[in-house]
């Protein structure tokens, strides 16, 4: 039998057909008409105005935090239950992270908490530089109850839906929210372009000075001048040529990701000690990664012993991410909250989610985490 990875690419003769028309062209250089034209359709597919294409999600957060003017000493709050990128950004620009926890009910930010913080700082003088607020497996944060209260204290929002595009929230879609958003193609997301990502705004300066800054802030001159420091953040033609065979197809490509949550929930669901993450009723997740946790005394195994019985069966499965706030790099920071998050840490796992995932597969997956039921 072969390997069954957690979320591997899942490509096509589309993405094939489009490479190597880039490539024929000749249009190897870091830019090119692909770009331009993948920039259009992400922007398009999110409904913002603008979308610049970049070499990675991180670099999208390093350049949202850049252009919002977050400086040396400032604090910047972002969820704790994340990918250390989110926070490693807020490093990049020599912010403090600031962490808050989850909220139990869907898994994301916490919005009262939030709001409660931000109360308490503004007494004190002490408000955030930002908030990077994460769309955590697929699932978007509660906007509604976050924005506002952003907004009233003066504290801009940056979108990082890196695992949610396809995702949306009261009818919109993920990457949509915030002075900015940010997007991730890399190999284990939902659209990939091997590596890879975007930034996202209404605000056609934000956007365009996020590319100035991305091809190393080359003033307009006959030759190289610079006048600041740049990045070399760009995403090369080739690979955005994938990206729009990619995004050609994600609707498939959500839509398989959530049957395979559907058909988790089927056969897992009835056992007991098994809790999959909550599904918030006010939006549909793309369901990047199917995530659950497990009561190791009424279920009778630990969520280690499954992700090792699923190991041995040559089945990736992984523990949810740990929290920002748990991790040695980031020790110190200050976290609001995080017993939620803690929880979710220690008893929570991912399991195989790929849109690629073939129902045998699956299968193979469901009777291994039942067979350790109550063995």
């Amino acid at each position: 039998m072969t390997r069954i990875f957690l979320s591997p690419p899942h490509v096509g003769t589309r993405e094939r057909e489009l490479l190597l028309d880039a490539f024929d062209s000749n249009w190897i250089a870091p830019l090119g008409p692909h770009v331009d034209a993948f920039e259009d359709d992400l922007a398009a597919r999110v409904g913002v105005a603008h979308a610049a294409a970049l070499s990675s999600g991180t670099a999208g957060l390093h350049l949202a935090l850049r252009l919002l003017g977050v400086a040396a000493g400032a604090e910047v709050w972002c969820s704790t239950l994340t990918f250390a990128a989110t926070a490693n950004a807020i490093i990049y620009v020599g912010a403090s992270p600031v962490f808050v926890d989850a909220d139990p009910a869907t898994w994301q930010l916490d919005p009262a908490l939030l709001a409660e913080a931000l109360v308490d700082r503004r007494r004190t003088g002490r408000l955030p530089a930002a908030v990077v607020v994460v769309d955590l497996y697929g699932q978007c944060a509660d906007y509604d109850a976050i924005l506002p209260v952003c907004a009233e204290h003066g504290v801009p929002v940056i979108e990082d839906a890196a695992e949610a595009l396809g995702a949306t929230y009261r009818g919109r879609q993920a990457g949509s929210f915030g002075q900015m958003a940010v997007l991730s193609f890399n190999g284990n997301k939902i659209l990939t372009t091997s590596g890879g990502g975007a930034l996202l705004s209404d605000r056609g300066d934000l956007v365009e000075r996020a590319r100035f800054l991305a091809t190393q802030a080359r003033d307009p001159a006959p030759h190289y001048e610079h006048s600041e420091v740049g990045f070399n953040y760009r995403l090369s033609n080739l690979l955005a040529a994938v990206g729009r065979g990619q995004l050609a197809g994600l609707d498939d490509k959500v839509a398989a990701r959530r049957r395979v949550n559907a058909r988790y929930r089927e056969g897992l669901g009835d056992l007991a000690g098994i809790e999959f993450m909550p599904e918030a009723g006010y939006g549909t997740p793309n369901w990047w990664l199917t995530c659950l946790t497990v009561d190791a005394e009424a279920f009778g195994a630990s969520v280690t012993d499954i992700r090792l019985a699923l190991d041995a069966a040559d089945i990736e499965a992984r523990p949810l991410w740990k929290p920002m706030h748990l991790q040695p790099v980031f020790g110190g920071c200050t976290a609001l909250g995080g017993g939620v998050a803690n929880q979710l840490f220690a008893h929570g796992l991912c399991l195989p989610s790929g849109s690629n995932l073939a129902p045998a597969d699956q299968d193979r997956v469901i009777g291994i985490v039942r067979a350790c039921h109550q063995r």
